[in-house]
């Protein structure tokens, strides 16, 4: 096999320097299908090839041999990334041999770079050729060689330059040639935070969430506000949010505009306040950030975030959406399903998934550790499903805004990521089903007859969803602490939710500003605790001090 073998392989023999970056490439490429194509590498020639793709995106077979660009008589196109300084002669085969294989697969990703709409069928390539950087990026960590280091990390900043065009020309440093080091030098090492995006429409609701943070639960840990330009959040209203603040460090704002160029992301067109929202955990200076929704309501301190078994095992904690719509989107699944080949363990036991429901994450809180190289990865594919041409082309019309690229994102690089225990659950108020909700065809046949299958089951509504911790325990819903903040009449009406359900029928509200509710035998309903009860008060109490001094902003 040695005789066959690139000249990277077969040194790799008798350098262990090489020898070592190879084993880790081998190592942590991360896929059970993995195999030497995925390296580009065709047996029995001695050069790396990296595959094709047909007009879905799907990779076939390598280029074939008579393809090879270092023939006698033919030029050779690669070019010596480490060649920063000059080389000696007797050196420069050896380097030349060390670098092909990265300078051939560069050259793959920026000859078939995904640029043009449609997108739709390059999720899932986007995702195995970042698999493939991140593991460089692993390797170039884990050598102690300084050539091997420089001739990775380079192969890493050209690679992320073309998969990921808003990591182009950071505003701060344009002319930057390592914008992923840039970056990541500005994470603070083991540092945590909370990141809130806000802007004018929904600041009355930040507030709230602030204030409930910071005065009521009292919780030290740094929020930064990450907005779209003085149009996006004015600087009055970023004024009188840090005004607010009574406890625990002040609040850091953040324009999203100074952090990525904007020629791609556009947050100032449709829908930008969902697509910011990773950007903002991308570019905050928190190495381990939650991103909350203006409208997330905490029941635990946020500390219990980053103590939460799932994100300690996986660095990444994501939160299920409730369980809808059977079968009613087979066009989301098919597209779901054609860019995921394999699904990881977390999405082989999905319901949405085995299932076809509609919908897999609440994307009101996500917390993620981005000293994890693979979550950090996962994040860069997540950012590019909300870039402007992406989102309004595909992640958008096929999905709900942001909420499941999150999962999508992860999946497809293969990050370690985990969902809470259970699907989405019911906080809210024992209620009668009237004409503002879809009944199921068994209810509707039974009334017919005179009978009602479910007289002996109870139902929770409001217009919130719930979520648990690892203990049952409820840990923050999202939806406000206004009673329903969609309906005019009702922007000042507070009310504290009184039970709760999980794992029960969902009904949906047939309109977007009605409630919905989960329908359960009496075992499955829960009274709130007493300090949930006071929690929410307080809440309340607060928020309505923060409507006082809103209203003075005029």
């Amino acid at each position: 096999m040695l005789q066959s073998a690139p000249p990277i392989i077969s040194r790799a023999i008798r350098s262990p320097r090489i020898l070592a970056v190879f084993i880790f490439t081998l190592i942590f490429l991360g896929s059970s299908t993995f195999s030497f194509y995925q390296l580009g590498w065709v047996p029995d020639s001695n050069i790396f090839y990296p595959p094709t793709n047909n007009k879905h995106g799907e990779s076939t077979s390598p280029a074939p041999p008579d393809a090879h660009v270092d023939a006698p008589g033919n030029p050779n196109p690669v070019q010596d990334l480490t060649e920063t300084q000059p080389v000696a002669e007797s050196q420069q085969d050896s380097l030349a041999d060390d670098v092909n294989p990265f300078r051939q697969t560069i050259q793959y990703f920026k000859d078939f770079e995904f640029k043009q709409h449609p997108y739709q069928h390059s999720f899932g390539d986007q995702g195995a050729r970042t698999k493939v950087v991140r593991n460089w990026l692993i390797a170039s960590q884990a050598t102690a060689d300084p050539r091997t280091q420089q001739t990775l990390s380079q192969a890493v900043e050209e690679a992320i330059q073309i998969l990921y065009p808003f990591m182009r020309k950071p505003p701060a440093n344009p002319d930057s040639s390592a914008p992923l080091a840039d970056l990541r030098s500005t994470y603070e090492p083991g540092s945590t935070g909370i990141v809130i995006t806000a802007g004018d429409p929904i600041v009355r609701f930040a507030a709230h969430l602030i204030v409930s943070i910071r005065s009521v639960l009292r919780s030290n840990l740094p929020i930064q506000v990450f907005y779209g330009g003085d149009a996006d959040l004015s600087p009055a209203k970023r004024k009188w949010l840090s005004s607010l603040v009574e406890f625990g460090p002040p609040l850091e704002f953040v324009d999203i505009t100074t952090q990525f160029d904007q020629s791609t992301l556009q947050f100032d067109k449709a829908h930008g306040g969902w697509a910011m929202k990773p950007f903002a955990m991308l570019a905050s200076r928190f190495e381990k950030v939650i991103l909350l929704d203006a409208d997330a309501v905490l029941l635990q301190t946020p500390e219990a975030f980053f103590s939460h078994p799932a994100f300690l095992r996986s660095g990444a904690l994501l939160f299920h959406d409730r369980l809808l719509w059977k079968g009613g989107f087979k066009g989301r699944h098919d597209w779901w399903k054609e860019n995921i080949k394999t699904p990881g363990p977390q999405l082989a036991k999905s319901l949405v998934w085995t299932e076809e429901y509609a919908e897999e994450g609440d994307s009101g809180v996500i917390v993620l550790d981005k000293g994890r190289v693979d979550v950090l990865m996962g994040l860069l594919h997540i950012c590019w499903q909300n870039s402007f041409p992406v989102r309004e082309s595909i992640t958008y019309k096929i999905t709900y805004g942001d909420k499941e690229s999150y999962w999508f994102g992860l999946e497809l690089t293969g990050a370690g990521y985990e969902f809470e225990k259970h699907y989405g659950a019911m906080l809210g108020w024992e209620h009668d089903i009237d004409t503002d909700h879809h009944e199921d065809e068994e209810q509707k046949e039974g009334e017919e007859k005179g009978e009602d299958p479910n007289k002996n089951k109870t139902r929770i509504c409001s217009f919130t969803i719930a979520h648990l911790d690892e203990e049952d325990k409820l840990l923050w819903y999202n939806g406000g602490l206004l009673k329903n903040k969609l309906l005019k009449d009702m922007e000042d009406v507070y009310e504290v939710p009184n039970k709760w359900m999980v794992d029960a029928e969902w009904i949906k509200g047939n309109k977007k500003e009605a409630f919905s509710c989960m329908r359960g035998g009496p075992e499955e309903v829960h009274d709130i605790t007493d300090w949930e009860r006071t929690l929410l008060e307080s809440f309340i109490e607060r928020a309505k001090w923060v409507d006082e001094s809103y209203k003075t902003l005029g």
